[in-house]
């Protein structure tokens, strides 16, 4: 009957020393010496106080795991048959890491009455020595047929299975039993703790104990079911008393005996006991070898992923991305030269409106400083203000020209951050200091003053035309033409036309000196814009030569890392396609030994991932 299962267990351990693992030809060899042992090793596990030892207790109906309050298990329990009842704490030597692997255990014997004792790891256990546990040998027929019973420390945690010794691994076991008594629902942590018991074995019980103190244990059991489908564990519970198992066997009870629930769990493990070297050997080796197969291919898998990541990262890779680089330069070269000439026509046309609105503020000036002031009085004043004013607004211009040309270079050369180094071109332009001195000179506007003779001229017309309007309006009353009244009246005309004339030569002279400063503002805005294209001409055309130059450099340099990139892949494309393919082989042999023992037992097992995820 062990014919099938054990030729694929043997297939395995060979697969295993093909590999190259002999840590895993140990485990295998260990599964395997497991296997063809005729006796069922049942492993009670479970949290403190759920009555694992109580249940091992009423199974083969003796006190032989210590119970009560106040009792703790500390080493696991293994209980087995024996002609007569006896007791011994069973240590491996200590050995220190790397040493070999075959221990001989030594056992030191324990009176019965001291079994408590050594279970709560007080007596028996040598100081420095490595795992421990306590054996017990009964005579009970249900043990002599094969069973063999370990009581587990309590452990809440998953990581906590197997701690305490070797002995308690479910690794080691045929049979797993979690015990959860009825007064609460399956746990978080016991749901945990089933998943990992049943990665690495195939038959687990879930046992609810104490159904003697819960009234509706049979609610409970009900959400205990829905709790394990939910959480995926293919796991049989059977509700138990051991209390009432235990009263029953002292009565002699079959019905108490049926209600405790017991010949439920005890066929079950008849069922296993009988079925060791076939249907749960199948179902171990199954187990086996995914886990076997999962080892190995991981290595493989993460090889070939790190293959097909080299070939994506690789030469051809490289070679890609520089012809990428190629492309992406050709882009960056029409988008910096674009920036330039938007930038240069942008910069001509806010500095010719800069200057314009300071030499309009100027003008502004001027207007309203001559809608008052007589130029043949203020005009040696003013020429000095209009003279630093012109130069301090072409300096101004000039400073902004510089910053935005700075700018404009900045923004050129951002389209080239992505290469990583410092693209700026040696910038050498600076406010010329002479800039007062290229500004053409202001002339004196010719302005005639209102002269005596001028005055008295005009005096005279103005003096003549009232004597003689008065004079004969005076006439008709009597009087002469020229008299004290027409004489009087004549004066006043003539002053008051040398006051209009003398306004009127100072809007004339005003008028004068606004347009000769209109036509030398004018000048001096040719002249500044002049200098300022030329300036940014200059700017425009050194800019293009630094840029083109480090174009043509960067050029040169993707197009020889992708001569260097076409040339290395060639070289490595046949290496890295003849290990993939030893990869893809090893991956098929290993899949193929998974599926022949998948088939042991005749249903389709879930598939197993061996090629590398996308």
């Amino acid at each position: 009957m062990a014919g099938i299962w054990l030729d694929v267990l043997d297939e395995i351990a060979r697969t295993c020393t093909a590999h190259g693992r002999g840590d895993l030809l140990q485990t295998v060899r260990q599964k395997r010496a497991q296997l063809l042992d005729p006796t069922l090793r049942v492993l009670v596990i479970g949290e403190p106080n759920q009555g694992k030892s109580q249940l091992i207790n009423a199974i083969i109906n003796a006190p032989a795991c210590p119970v009560g309050d106040g009792r703790t298990t500390v080493l696991p329990t293994v209980v087995q048959h024996a002609e007569a009842p006896t007791a011994a704490v069973a240590q491996a030597p200590g050995h220190p890491a790397g040493t070999a692997t075959t221990v001989t255990v030594e056992r030191t014997p324990v009176a019965l009455n001291q079994v408590a004792a050594g279970v709560a790891g007080l007596v028996g256990r040598r100081p420095g020595g490595g795992a421990a546990y306590v054996e017990i040998g009964l005579p009970r027929a249900l043990l002599g047929a094969g069973l063999v019973l370990v009581d587990t420390p309590g452990t809440d945690e998953v990581a906590g299975i197997g701690a305490a010794a070797a002995i308690a691994s479910p690794a080691r076991a045929d049979t797993v039993l979690l015990v959860s008594d009825s007064t609460r629902e399956l746990s978080v942590a016991e749901l945990n703790m089933l998943l990992h018991v049943m990665r690495s074995h195939p038959n687990v019980v879930v046992v609810q104990s104490k159904t003697d103190l819960v009234a509706d244990w049979r609610a409970v059991a009900e959400r205990n079911r829905q709790h394990l489908a939910e959480a995926g564990v293919p796991a049989t519970l059977i509700p138990v008393s051991a209390t009432l198992r235990l009263r029953a066997a002292a009565a002699d009870d079959r019905g108490l005996n049926a209600e405790s629930g017991f010949p439920a769990l005890i066929a079950r493990l008849q069922r296993d006991l009988a079925g060791k070297a076939d249907h749960l050997a199948r179902a171990a080796v199954q187990t086996v070898a995914r886990t076997v197969v999962e080892q190995l291919a991981a290595p493989l898998r993460a090889e070939l992923a790190t293959q097909e990541a080299e070939e994506q990262s690789g030469p051809i890779s490289r070679l890609h991305a520089a012809q990428r680089e190629v492309d992406e330069l050709r882009r960056c070269s029409t988008r910096w030269q674009n920036t330039l000439t938007d930038e240069i026509a942008d910069l001509l046309s806010d500095i010719e409106y800069d200057l314009r609105d300071r030499t309009r503020q100027i003008l502004r000036t001027v207007d309203e400083a001559f809608d008052t002031a007589d130029p043949l009085v203020a005009w040696d004043t003013f020429q000095d203000w209009l003279e630093r004013s012109l130069v301090e607004a072409a300096e101004a211009n000039h400073e902004w020209l510089i910053q935005r040309c700075d700018w404009i270079a900045r923004r050129v050369a951002a389209h080239f951050d992505r290469y990583g180094y410092d693209v700026l071109p040696p910038w050498s332009m600076t406010m010329p200091d002479d800039i007062g001195e290229r500004l053409p000179e202001l002339q004196r506007p010719t302005i005639d003053p209102f002269t005596t003779g001028q005055k008295l001229f005009t005096g005279m017309k103005g003096s003549y035309g009232g004597m003689l309007m008065f004079g004969l309006a005076t006439t008709l009353a009597g009087m002469p033409m020229i008299n004290p009244v027409s004489v009087g009246i004549g004066a006043l005309f003539g002053g008051k036309s040398i006051r209009d004339e003398s306004k009127q030569l100072l809007r004339r002279r005003q008028a004068t000196v606004k347009t000769a400063i209109q036509r030398h503002v004018d000048d001096v805005f040719v002249r500044i814009i002049r200098d300022c294209r030329d300036a940014t001409r200059q700017v425009q055309r050194m800019l293009r030569d630094h840029f083109t130059g480090l174009t043509e450099e960067l050029q040169e340099a993707i197009v020889q890392s992708f001569r260097s990139a076409k040339q290395e892949a060639d070289t490595d494309a046949s290496v890295r396609e003849q290990r993939q393919r030893e990869i893809r082989l090893k991956m098929t042999r290993l899949a193929a030994v998974y599926e022949q023992a998948q088939q042991l037992t005749g249903a389709r097992a879930a598939p197993l991932l061996l090629e590398p995820q996308a």
